[in-house]
């Protein structure tokens, strides 16, 4: 904005010092000061250019009124009288026109809309009637306000009955009505001020460009890495998939108004891909994306990435992410994007989308509405990373725990659906019925173990196994599962120290693993290329010589024990 400060003018005709309060103590930018015309000068300050009240160039003028004190004819339907429509539009008209007269004093003028007065919430079957219901009166008398205003570009309506809803029976305290001419509760006041903010916002220019989402259960149900687009839960007759559907409408139609869509997923791309294209459900399909970063790169180094390609400030994004690690990840190393807290339950992402007022143009125009595909022909450029706090640092502050423990009866359930749902970090694929594998890890020369892993963020629970086949000097490790939900956090490494270590106090001379390729397990394959072990030729088989031990990372620690 122009100023630290924006510097505003609060008239009403009633007291209307809370809403100064508000917007002052609110924390959404901008930071907002604003003298308050006492409620008895209101309205003669519209009409005096040299009042004391437009000293200083304030920047904005909020003006809030009740619609009996500005326009007469209303009165008279609140008496249950008959009433000249024309007149009372007249009157709207007349109105209207001092409105557009302020703008020559301030920059931007907002207008609250008209809502019934407090004393007069019900007025039964006669409320939608024309000529005399006040429900149907107020809605010709904004609708006029809204045509008359149309015309001015620094005037712009506030529709102030939302906040009415949105507070309920708190809205309207009649005592203090009698007490301080104070026509709202507090909390209506509240929300007029995070709406007047984010207006303010959106005329300034600082209106969010850019979403950025997740997509395994953010944009639908389940880890497509693991279950396949097939058996996604998006669509159909399962609530959660209609719940999807809907924030993927949501999502679509905020590019109409010119918001820009991203990806930003721990994915093989390919395989993600696929699933936009094919998924029957998809509301969203590839070209509703203005560019994507579907790899296992950390998140907020991707998120760098993209919003440079788009030649956008970071400032310009928000990105929603369903896990709350990768929510803070972003909102530590980037401040500048607007990283919301998401709900868990899946039900509410559309009205948590609904409920970010940071989308918020003060016009909408066809270059608009062609923006993502504008944006679509550039996103092969490439942009600059920018400097962050590192991924190792941001790994120590995890305070990431991995606990280790034998399969045994109670956690045998948990292990074998991990180990038969997990495609991609799964080093062999087999797949095992749970008397099937508690028999073989019963063998002699068998070890199995299955590993928890929490952070400061909470307690994901069982997400690895690693089993070991003793022969001779040599232990081939059979099994190695990780979800893809902890992946990267160096819980691998993790994993394989405790392995080697284990292999180590029981006299083994190496320890190996045998790659079995399949057309999902690719991120497995790359892991331990970098991993440290060495290769084979045909990269088959990774070797580690246990005349080393494999160092551990010092970002995670390591409880329980594999004897």
């Amino acid at each position: 904005m122009s100023s630290p400060t924006c510097r505003g003018v609060i008239l009403s005709d009633f007291n209307a010092a809370n809403l100064a309060d508000c917007l002052k103590s609110s924390d959404d930018l901008p930071v907002v000061e604003s003298t308050v015309v006492p409620f008895g000068e209101a309205i003669p300050a519209m009409f005096q250019r040299n009042s004391e009240f437009w000293r200083g160039e304030p920047e904005f003028a909020v003006i809030w009124t009740q619609p009996q004190s500005v326009v007469d004819v209303f009165r008279d339907v609140l008496r249950y009288q008959s009433i000249s429509l024309d007149r009372l539009l007249a009157q709207v008209d007349e109105y209207a026109a001092l409105l557009v007269n302020l703008t020559d004093r301030v920059r931007f003028v907002l207008v609250p809309t008209w809502v019934a007065p407090t004393s007069y919430r019900d007025f039964g079957l006669l409320d939608l009637k024309p000529g005399i219901g006040i429900a149907n009166t107020l809605m010709r008398m904004n609708m006029r306000l809204s045509e008359n205003l149309e015309r001015s570009a620094h005037v712009h309506l506030l529709n102030a009955q939302r906040w009415i809803e949105s507070v309920g029976n708190r809205a309207f305290n009649p005592k203090l009505w009698y007490m301080g001419k104070i026509p709202f509760g507090n909390e209506v006041f509240l929300e007029a001020a995070r709406e007047i903010k984010a207006a303010l916002r959106g005329l300034y220019g600082h209106s969010r460009k850019l979403i950025i989402v997740d997509l395994d259960d953010t944009l639908w149900g389940g880890i497509v890495g693991d279950i396949g687009w097939e058996n996604l839960t998006l669509g159909g007759h399962h609530y959660l998939g209609e719940a999807y559907v809907d924030f993927q409408r949501a999502l679509k139609i905020l590019t109409h108004r010119g918001v820009l869509l991203g990806i930003v997923s721990k994915n093989e791309e390919a395989t993600a891909l696929e699933a936009i294209r094919r998924h029957p459900e998809m509301v969203l399909r590839p070209d509703d994306f203005a560019g994507w970063r579907i790899n296992w790169q950390d998140k907020a180094e991707n998120v760098v990435e993209l919003t440079r390609s788009l030649n956008l400030g970071l400032q310009a994004v928000v990105f929603i992410d369903d896990s709350p690690m990768e929510r803070a990840r972003v909102r530590e190393a980037l401040p500048e994007v607007l990283v919301p807290e998401w709900p868990d339950d899946k039900c509410l992402f559309e009205s948590a989308l609904h409920s970010l007022l940071c989308f918020n143009p003060p016009a909408i125009t066809e270059e608009d509405r062609r923006r993502t595909e504008m944006y679509r022909s550039e996103q092969q450029r490439e942009g600059l990373k920018r400097q962050m706090v590192s991924l190792d640092e941001w790994l120590k502050s995890l305070e990431v725990r991995v606990t280790v423990e034998p399969l045994n009866e109670t956690n045998l359930q948990r292990t074998v659906q991990l180990l038969n749902k997990t495609n991609q970090m799964n080093l062999t694929t087999r797949r095992m019925a749970d008397a099937e594998l508690l028999k073989w890890a019963r063998a002699p020369n068998h070890r199995l173990w299955v590993f928890r892993v929490s952070d400061k963020f909470g307690d994901s629970g069982i997400t690895g196994i690693a089993s070991l086949e003793v022969q001779g000097g040599t232990g081939t490790i059979v099994d190695f599962v990780l979800s893809c939900r902890v992946m990267g956090r160096n819980v691998e490494e993790a994993m394989i120290h405790s392995i080697t270590k284990h292999a180590c106090s029981i006299g083994l001379e190496n320890v190996s693993a045998q790659f079995i390729p399949t057309g999902k397990n690719k991120p497995c394959l790359e892991f331990w290329r970098r991993s440290g072990f060495k290769p084979d030729q045909s990269e088959e088989r990774f070797w580690w010589w246990l005349d080393a031990a494999y160092p551990r990372p010092d970002s995670v620690a390591i409880e329980g024990s594999l004897d």
